[in-house]
């Protein structure tokens, strides 16, 4: 059984037995069934859940930090006078392979604010890109591979 299917199971058994039947309840079972099995495989070596665990949690605190501030830019040069935009479109190249991956990092492109996935070429090596704001072309392809891309690798690695 995999770590994440025990991690489930151990999740419902500590609802069933609590009878607290919520996503609190679940939540907090997910995470004691967490410990135990980092406890358990602790002494095996085993720490791949667990650092796929840490993958997936530090991927969401980025996009979370980077939803944000991209939403204060767009809401600040919409309620000043003065736009601060410099739109355009970029050419991202692409290090992830597979069509999940791809799809992964297009859309939390297009979900923060600001950009746009446009197209992925055909032999899928290259993503098009619209930005509001292209300061510097280079500085914003380094960011979606050195951000995005990079925790998208390491979540599906």
């Amino acid at each position: 059984m995999t770590p994440f299917l025990s991690n489930i199971l151990l999740a419902l058994a500590w609802v069933a037995l609590t009878g607290t039947y919520t996503a609190g309840g679940f939540f907090t079972g997910a995470v004691v069934g967490f410990l135990v099995l980092w406890i358990a495989r602790r002494g095996r070596g085993t720490t791949g859940y667990l650092s796929k665990i840490q993958a997936v949690a530090g991927f969401i605190l980025f996009f979370v930090r980077e939803l944000v501030l991209a939403n204060l830019r767009v809401a600040h040069d919409i309620l000043t006078p003065r736009h601060h935009m410099t739109p355009g479109i970029v050419a991202v190249p692409l290090d992830v392979e597979s069509d999940l991956e791809i799809t992964v990092l297009a859309t939390i492109i297009t979900l923060t604010p600001g950009t746009l996935s446009l197209h992925v070429a055909d032999d899928r090596r290259t993503l098009y890109v619209h930005s509001m704001y292209i300061d510097d072309p280079e500085a914003l392809v380094r960011g979606i591979k050195e951000g995005f891309e990079r925790r998208v690798r390491e979540v599906f690695r």
